[in-house]
């Protein structure tokens, strides 16, 4: 379905027409309807107060106009006075007297409405009697008086409306080419708004998104590199290798253990790089399991694990038994996998895991790490101490945001320790 494109502006003065439109019908149409009753009421004040005046034998011609009539009933006989006629254009006294039935009230005839108010005292009876011009002229006058202010204030209204529609039409311009050049370095993207307004935050969260774009994008140029320098290395010692053996320069036996061996590293990276896509799966699923876990069982097979890599290195744990773990087994076994890894490559004595207060501190008797690799060290394949580039501590912090857990790297006196804590939000 093809929709019509349409600019906010012609939006805003459509839209404009349409409250002047409804205007008019309120003012030409309902307001007259609800002011028939107000000026009813007063209508009947407007009768009643000349019959207190008129005389009980004569009705003075000083309180006749052409909009007002009156009646006297004495007895059986009937006076009018000279302009009833003019009044109400019945010409039979007596039917005109037939539809007056109550103290006031009005009656319809030949299509125009009438209204009375009758006094009755000393056995005389005064009627005074008028069309609706009287209500008509004052429903002419209320609407005479309100609607040129009304009308002018709308106008303004409107007219201010129209002002500020288009400074925000020309904001709302000025964002969207930002963001039709936001891959342009080129392009001058500052736009200074003056008024600190929910547009400014939402040009603030463009530029943001900008920047957060450009750097995504120098970090995965750079992390391609680093990909590609980190594969590149063990397949250039396999095929060196091979060149070898077929130039009998190298023993086959030796040249195949030493291929057996980068394959075997290049089969890690693959498997890692393939793991830290599927944490970025499971890091927007909602299928993830997080139940308690047996801490101590998961560290007792990590050290049985690594405790003969390097039999210099003293394992020591610390484990509070009464303290709860969430996850499943193979997320942990895979973070204290890649942490020990890490480990048994810069410790030099002793390693240390302590599980405590629903806390994990391994430590490391190593070389302090520098301020300068610290940050972004969990980044994927980042060149760390050494030049050497890795996935195991970006699959680590993954792995524990899946599980609702953080880790920090705090340099000791002596030696480095990562610390696990669950986040507050649980």
């Amino acid at each position: 379905m093809k929709t019509r494109k349409t600019k906010l502006s012609h939006q805003l003065i459509a839209l404009i027409g349409l409250a002047f439109v409804i205007l008019f019908i309120s003012l030409g149409v309902i307001l007259p309807k609800m002011l028939i009753p107000v000026a009813e009421k007063n209508i009947y004040t407007y009768l009643s107060e000349p019959l207190k005046f008129v005389g009980n034998n004569r009705i003075d011609k000083s309180l006749l106009n052409t909009e007002v009539a009156y009646i006297y009933i004495v007895d059986d006989e009937i006076a009018t006075s000279e302009n009833i006629h003019q009044v109400i254009n019945i010409k039979d006294t007596k039917k005109l007297l037939s539809y007056i039935k109550d103290d006031y009230g009005k009656f319809n005839y030949n299509h125009d409405t009438y209204y009375y108010y009758t006094i009755t005292k000393d056995k005389i009876t005064k009627v005074a009697i008028s069309n609706d011009s009287y209500i008509n002229e004052t429903k002419e006058a209320i609407l005479s008086t309100i609607f040129p202010i009304v009308l002018s204030t709308c106008l303004l209204i409107g007219l201010l409306l129209v002002i500020w529609s288009s400074f925000i039409v020309k904001k709302i311009e000025k964002l969207k080419d930002k963001i039709d050049h936001i891959d342009n370095t080129d392009y001058n993207h500052n736009i200074n708004f003056e008024m600190d307004d929910e547009i400014k935050s939402l040009a603030l969260a463009i530029e943001d998104m900008r920047i957060s774009l450009i750097n995504q994008e120098e970090y995965r140029n750079q992390m391609y590199q680093n990909i590609s320098h980190d594969f590149k290395t063990p397949l250039t010692v396999i095929k060196s290798y091979i060149e070898a053996v077929e130039d009998n320069v190298e023993d086959s036996n030796t040249a195949l253990q030493v291929i057996k061996q980068q394959t075997d590293k290049l089969e890690q990276k693959v498997h890692s790089l393939l793991y830290l896509n599927k944490l970025d799966y499971l890091k927007n699923s909602k299928n993830v399991k997080n139940e308690i876990v047996d801490m101590e069982q998961i560290i007792q097979i990590e050290v049985d694990k690594f405790k003969f890599h390097r039999k210099e290195i003293n394992f020591i744990t610390d484990i509070d038994k009464k303290s709860k773990y969430y996850g499943t087994m193979e997320h942990w076994e895979t973070i204290f996998d890649n942490l020990l890894s890490n480990f048994m490559r810069y410790a030099n004595t002793t390693i240390k895991i302590t599980a405590k207060q629903n806390k994990l501190i391994l430590y490391n008797d190593g070389e302090n790490i520098d301020d300068d690799f610290l940050e972004g060290i969990f980044t994927p394949f980042r060149k760390g101490i050494k030049g050497e580039f890795g996935l195991g501590l970006s699959i680590v912090k993954k792995t524990l945001n899946i599980m609702n857990y953080d880790i920090t790297i705090k340099n000791e006196k002596k030696g480095v320790s990562f610390i696990i804590k669950r986040n507050s939000r649980d």
